[in-house]
């Protein structure tokens, strides 16, 4: 005798249906469709309507909460949570408070932006958690390396800044792209 209910697999469409219920704004069926971000709940009179929700609510959830720490704007506690762009520091009342903290991280040091001569470069994650460095005077300034800074100038071309690129500092100037040994 088999543990599985075979009754599972033989459902009808019109049983699945009405397990995601119906579109508040025109009571048509809503049915799981796909996009660039992943499944989510849509109408099935789209394009007519437009009415979606996500499959998961909220797409973030606590990995420990912070003794003592308390959230400034509801007096709730707070936790160190993960989202889809990494850890942060978020309300534990979370979605009637929307507080939420950058998680410290340790700061290197710090080269000063070639472009605009304000700014600094800072090491950024983007949404597939690939490291960058980009100035913080975004968005006027929009310098980005992909690899971390030196604050060495390029004995070619004199650019203020090298970038590290494996065992060797190179040029970040597309015209020169000079390479010298690291050390």
């Amino acid at each position: 005798m088999s543990k599985i209910d075979h009754s599972l697999f033989n459902a009808d469409e019109h049983a699945l249906q009405h397990a995601y219920g119906d579109c508040p704004l025109c009571q048509a069926k809503l049915q799981i469709r796909s996009g660039k971000s992943g499944p989510f709940l849509g109408c099935s009179r789209y394009p007519a309507c437009h009415f979606s929700k996500p499959l998961h609510e909220y797409q973030s959830h606590e990995v420990k909460v912070i003794d003592g720490a308390l959230c400034p704007e509801c007096q709730s506690p707070l936790a160190v949570k993960k989202g889809r762009f990494g850890l942060f520091i978020g309300c534990t009342n979370f979605p009637q408070c929307h507080h939420i903290e950058k998680l410290e991280q340790k700061q290197e040091s710090l080269v000063s932006c070639p472009q605009c001569n304000t700014g600094k470069l800072h090491r950024r994650t983007n949404k597939y958690g690939k490291n960058f460095f980009a100035c913080d005077g975004y968005p006027e300034c929009r310098y980005l390396l992909n690899y971390p800074p030196v604050a060495k100038s390029c004995s070619a071309c004199g650019w203020p800044i090298m970038m590290r690129k494996g065992h060797a500092l190179v040029c970040p100037q597309k015209a020169c792209q000079h390479k010298e040994a690291d050390g």
